[in-house]
């Protein structure tokens, strides 16, 4: 059998907020209103984040997206449009780069409930 991960629970402060914000910069759907009390953002045909309004505090989480060069792009300029701030290293500070060190883009920011959010071109944990 394949494994195939179907879906995660994000927490967050508003819901609804948050995941139309995760979704209009990764230009995917989502609804106000999934299974349950979430708010789903479809971010593929296999994959369903869904963000759930939890109370102060909540762990903060890192989610990382590997996307192709023309939808990082993409994805990078409705960033900017949105006037969130990025860095191009984990814990780095925000310093509107993007890291080339590992053999594509990378990108991360950490809006709106802090979460860490990651985008690459190229997967550094898959290395071959």
């Amino acid at each position: 059998m394949t494994v195939h991960l179907d879906h995660l629970m994000v927490p967050s402060r508003n819901k609804v907020a948050s995941a139309k914000l995760l979704a209009d910069l990764l230009g995917v759907p989502w609804s106000e209103t999934g299974a349950g009390p979430f708010a789903p953002v479809y971010v593929s045909d296999g994959l369903t984040m869904d963000f759930d309004e939890w109370p102060d505090p909540f762990p903060v989480l890192h989610y990382c997206f590997r996307v192709g060069e023309d939808e990082f792009n993409a994805i990078l300029e409705r960033i900017k449009a949105a006037g969130i701030a990025y860095r191009s290293n984990v814990h780095g500070p925000v310093d509107f780069r993007i890291n080339t060190q590992y053999g594509g883009s990378i990108v991360y920011w950490n809006e709106p409930d802090g979460h860490q959010w990651e985008m690459l071109t190229v997967s550094y944990a898959r290395q071959t």
